[in-house]
């Protein structure tokens, strides 16, 4: 019997709240999804807003990610259908915000999302990729997603502030694949809240492409209303508006991430 093909987890993480980490989560899956690719969200944010952003109600998330990393229930009884072909979500509530405090006390307190990824996927998910969206913290949960991803995408706000942020995760980076989960890599970081008129949003730009030269994707996430209106209409900037500049530049970062894919699994 051939092995399972088995899904990239790609964790969306950066420590600094703001900085588009969930919009880009939920956008970037539409746009895999919707090229053909079998994807799975996994809210880990205790504000469980990539599960409001696909269009599920708190009154209707039954088996949360809070009962998946606490071992309470399997990653497939957390799984729901989107109303987006190709798409499927476990969602977070507000009871994940108690995990933190838990997980310190647990046995294999790095590992749980990792072993439930492990069983979800040892007789094959179906799934081509997993998104994990983080919390907007280096939390246990953020070390959780981590200890279980093939690889990172940071989402960076054009902004100096954010340029500080991007050095801490950088880091934490490092220290989890040297202590925790060796395979580990960069897939890259993409500039969100871009403003082309703004010099600073410029200068950030041209900082960030110098010091990570090819890690930052070509593609520029460009502020936009529509993208920001789309959350409280409960679907993706995709589904809002597929015209708009920010649902067009998810589209062409998506073509990016497989791009790069394609390329690691060539060298590996």
């Amino acid at each position: 019997m051939s092995a399972q093909p088995q899904p990239r987890i790609l964790a969306i993480a950066n420590q600094k709240g703001g900085v588009g980490k969930t919009t880009t989560a939920i956008n970037l899956a539409t746009a895999l999804a919707a090229v053909g690719e079998k994807v799975g969200v996994i809210d880990l944010d205790p504000q469980g807003n990539a599960s409001t952003g696909l269009g599920l109600s708190p009154a209707d998330r039954g088996v949360t990610t809070y009962d998946v990393v606490m071992g309470r229930q399997r990653l497939d009884a957390a799984m729901v259908e989107t109303g987006i072909p190709g798409l499927s979500l476990a969602p977070a509530g507000v009871d994940l915000a108690g995990a933190e405090a838990e997980l310190l006390r647990a046995d294999r307190r790095h590992y749980r999302l990792a072993d439930a990824f492990a069983e979800f996927t040892a007789t094959g998910s179906g799934l081509t990729y997993i998104l994990i969206d983080c919390p907007p913290s280096l939390s246990m949960l953020t070390i959780n997603a981590l200890a279980a991803s093939h690889a990172v995408i940071i989402p960076l706000q054009c902004e100096f502030f954010a340029l500080e942020g991007l050095s801490q995760i950088m880091r934490t980076i490092s220290t989890v694949r040297e202590r925790i989960n060796p395979q580990l890599e960069l897939q890259g970081v993409v500039l969100t809240m871009h403003d082309r008129r703004n010099k600073l949003s410029q200068e950030v730009e041209n900082d960030v492409r110098a010091h990570l030269k090819d890690k930052v994707y070509r593609t520029v996430i460009p502020r936009n209303v529509r993208v920001s209106e789309a959350p409280s209409h409960g679907v993706p900037a995709l589904l809002y508006d597929l015209k708009c500049a920010g649902s067009r530049a998810y589209v062409r970062l998506a073509s990016e991430v497989i791009e790069r894919e394609r390329r690691a699994r060539k060298a590996a």
